[in-house]
């Protein structure tokens, strides 16, 4: 087998899996109870919300244990809208956003918040000027991705975060689910106020997540009831889940650090691969994330190639998974190139540290056998 589908999610590394597991059998207490058991449980969860934070270069206090990307932009989206009304009801994002940033939008919209979203050029960047001359006096949030989820732009966030310095009543929330450990960014100098990171996109478990929020930063809580997380975050904490996180995280960290020139060169192996076969269009930027490779075959759907590629057990996607199902074309791409054929055809590759050169050269054969093979049976 040859996972090619990163983006969507990554498998947790046996570590992460035995720290869960011993944190599950031996420490299950819950953190809020007074007793020798739950004290050991809020102990390590504090131990863990210390690690990420050392390891994100943040305090411990900004640090908000959410269950994963969806909930915590959602956190921070309607979070700050509610808590910050009184200033102002417009935000400003872009087209590329991932689902939980643009339904949000649209919900607040009807709540009669006014969203500007923010075009992208052919390479799926969007344009710092364009971005200030969008700002108002009435605008209260920011919200940009770090790294496009589809097609891995990277987009001008430590420009963005300087010129949101000049606009003091203006907050930033970047989405980094998809560039961290992929792509550095060190939240405290690029004028970040809110961040969300999700576990299992580095190799931690599905239903955990991060949300930055700096200090001194109002946010209004979706949940109410126990007033766990700071009363930001009711609910009883999956402590098991946080610690696992918190080891994934530095284990990707550590990963990124010795095998970041491995990812490249898959990468860039991949994306000359591509080039050479003829009904490829690559959508993805030539600088973009190093994890992420996009392309359209025009003419062909995106889930029966999808589906033709599994038989050889190759397995990557076409959208985001949030979108895969609903069989849509990529807004992201018809942003881009405003080319209905284009957008409808697409296939996303999404790499790990885990993944190695030679199952590139695989996967390349068999994507131009299988193109082969129905570009026959359309004729």
């Amino acid at each position: 087998m040859i996972y090619f589908d990163n983006s969507a999610t990554t498998k947790p590394y046996p570590e992460v899996l035995d720290s869960f597991i011993k944190v599950s059998t031996e420490y299950f207490g819950n953190p809020s109870s007074l007793h020798g058991l739950g004290a050991k449980a809020e102990s390590l969860l504090t131990q863990a919300r210390r690690q990420v934070a050392d390891l994100l270069h943040v305090k411990s206090a900004e640090i908000y244990f959410t269950s994963g990307g969806t909930e915590g932009n959602n956190l921070a989206v309607k979070g700050i809208a509610h808590a910050y009304s009184k200033r102002g009801k417009h935000i400003i994002t872009t087209v590329m956003e991932h689902a939980s940033i643009k339904e949000t939008c649209q919900l607040l919209e009807e709540e009669g918040f006014d969203i500007t979203y923010l075009q992208v050029d052919s390479n799926g960047f969007v344009s710092v000027e364009d971005l200030k001359n969008a700002l108002r006096t009435d605008t209260i949030l920011v919200s940009v991705m770090s790294v496009n989820n589809e097609v891995g732009s990277i987009q001008p966030i430590v420009e963005i975060g300087h010129l949101l310095k000049e606009y003091p009543q203006v907050l930033f929330h970047v989405d980094h689910v998809q560039g961290i450990g992929k792509v550095p960014l060190d939240i405290a100098t690029a004028g970040i106020d809110l961040c969300t990171i999700s576990g299992h996109k580095f190799h931690g478990l599905k239903g955990t997540g991060v949300l930055y929020v700096r200090d001194g930063i109002r946010v209004s809580p979706l949940f109410t009831g126990g007033n766990q997380e700071a009363k930001l975050r009711s609910g009883t904490e999956n402590v098991a889940g946080f610690v696992a996180l918190a080891r994934a995280l530095r284990l990707t960290l550590q990963k990124s650090a010795q095998d970041y020139g491995k990812l490249i060169e898959i990468r860039d192996m991949l994306l000359n691969g591509l080039n050479e076969i003829t009904g490829v269009k690559i959508n993805s930027p030539l600088h973009g994330a190093p994890h992420i490779i996009n392309f359209s075959i025009p003419g062909i759907k995106s889930e029966v190639f999808i589906h033709a590629l599994e038989e050889k057990e190759i397995y990557v996607s076409t959208t985001s998974a949030c979108s895969s199902k609903k069989k849509s074309i990529s807004d992201t791409v018809l942003a881009m190139f405003h080319d209905q054929k284009r957008a409808d055809s697409v296939i996303r590759i999404s790499t790990s540290y885990e993944n190695e050169l030679y199952e590139v050269e695989f996967v390349l054969q068999e994507i131009k056998n299988t193109l082969l093979k129905l570009q026959k049976v359309m004729r």
